[in-house]
């Protein structure tokens, strides 16, 4: 088989609103290696957008998998529960922020727990206003559309979204927003148009994933804090990308000195098997009936074994500091790149989940021709890279946390040569 070929059949088959960053199709994965249909090798640095943490194929998550599927697959937890769905709300109960007890719901996708987040916090407020962030990136289905705070692709052409919906400016210092702008404009919404008592949540990523990797300022997450305790108002972090070491502590929130009600997750808790999971206070999440939170496929008995496994690796292989000498090593490598390429406008990121912006030097206006250039000279040499940001002008790293030192260094080789690819044009 080739890759064109396939290519051909999908356009013929998969409808064209699933979106393809390249068209290169996958025969079989180890750690941070893929190899496509044609036998070609590359580099994974988008880790199946941060769900892999852990590599492709961890032994011990195949391992805890394949000894669940000789036991049973399924049975619908709400009709035949299992043991290890409890244990597992047990440990993020434990691990999650947050010195106060917990409960733990278990869903299928990162979009499925956001939403059953703003369920819990209605509920348990009895109101059903909820403020999000421009440039948040929060699912697809309609209500984390709404949520979301980008235009295009998510929303555009969709209708009318969600109401009661509401978004302010995210910090961004490289643009000039700061998080007192982004405050004011949090209290010019209070004054002006939304009751902060009808308001049931605030939600934010501690950072933005695909609206550019944005980490959000301290004094953000604290201005947050305070305004929601002053407001009865649940504050729910999602971590749905920025869970599970990414970013050098197991949740991100960990990094703050506050900790939010809710905390949603999904992509590196099953190390590439679908399972999600919001976990907060105990009394939100009792506020459902029972009943009114669940489904199908909540917490499937092979996504669960694998997230057992996948808290194991992170302990025992110690990736929470690996991502944070990781992330400082491609770091230092960008700031060499950059003294020869002044299109790298900004380099952010904490561990090992790395932003870097790119920008036309003279005027600095977002350059995302230039970021796909550099894209595509990556995947050329073997390296996947990934793009991201309101402008499309922001690379984002997020290789297998359990890379291997030859790799790595491998990597960060082509990197360096497809920006100098780039700028020659």
């Amino acid at each position: 088989m080739l890759n064109a070929d396939v290519s051909r059949r999908r356009t013929e088959a998969v409808s064209r609103g699933v979106g393809m960053q390249t068209q290169i199709y996958a025969d079989r994965a180890l750690n941070a290696e893929i190899w496509d249909i044609e036998g070609r090798r590359y580099i994974d640095f988008a880790a199946g957008i941060a769900v892999v943490n852990t590599g492709h194929c961890h032994p011990k998550v195949m391992a805890a998998v394949a000894e669940q599927m000789g036991r049973f697959t399924h049975t619908c937890h709400q009709v035949l529960p299992y043991e290890n769905y409890i244990r597992l709300a047990e440990r993020l109960n434990a691990a999650a922020p947050g010195d106060f007890a917990k409960k733990t719901v278990f869903v299928t996708t990162g979009a499925e727990s956001v939403e059953n987040a703003i369920k819990i916090a209605r509920i348990h407020t009895g109101r059903s206003a909820v403020v999000a962030f421009g440039g948040g990136f929060h699912g697809r289905t309609f209500m984390t559309m709404s949520l979301t705070g980008k235009v295009e692709p998510y929303k555009k052409g969709f209708g009318t979204m969600m109401p009661e919906v509401y978004h302010v400016p995210f910090p961004q210092a490289l643009h000039g927003i700061s998080t007192e702008e982004a405050m004011a404009a949090l209290a010019r919404l209070f004054k002006a148009d939304l009751d902060p008592g009808r308001v049931a949540a605030i939600i934010f990523e501690p950072v933005q994933g695909e609206g550019g990797f944005y980490p959000a300022p301290p004094d953000l997450v604290r201005a947050i804090r305070q305004l929601c305790d002053a407001h009865g108002i649940v504050m729910i972090a999602d971590e749905v990308q920025t869970g599970f070491a990414r970013t050098g502590t197991l949740f991100a929130m960990h990094g703050y000195d506050v900790a939010p009600d809710l905390v949603t997750m999904a992509k590196g808790l099953g190390g590439g098997l679908p399972i999600a999971a919001v976990t907060g206070r105990a009394e939100i999440m009792d506020a459902a009936h029972p009943g009114g939170l669940g489904g199908t496929y909540g917490g499937n008995p092979l996504g669960i074994a694998a997230a057992h496994a996948v808290l194991d690796v992170i302990e025992e292989e110690n990736l929470c500091a690996r991502a944070t000498e990781l992330g400082s090593r491609l770091k230092q490598k960008l700031a060499e790149i950059r003294a020869t390429a002044p299109e790298i406008a900004d380099i952010r990121g904490p561990g090992f989940m790395v932003g870097a912006e790119f920008a036309d030097p003279g005027s600095n206006a977002p350059d995302a021709g230039f970021t796909n250039r550099v894209r595509e000279e990556a995947l050329k040499r073997g390296l996947i890279l990934l793009t991201c940001g309101v402008h499309g002008n922001v690379i984002r790293f997020l290789a297998p946390i359990t890379i291997p030192e030859p790799h790595f260094a491998e990597a960060l080789e082509i990197l360096e040569a497809s920006v100098a690819a780039a700028r020659q044009g």
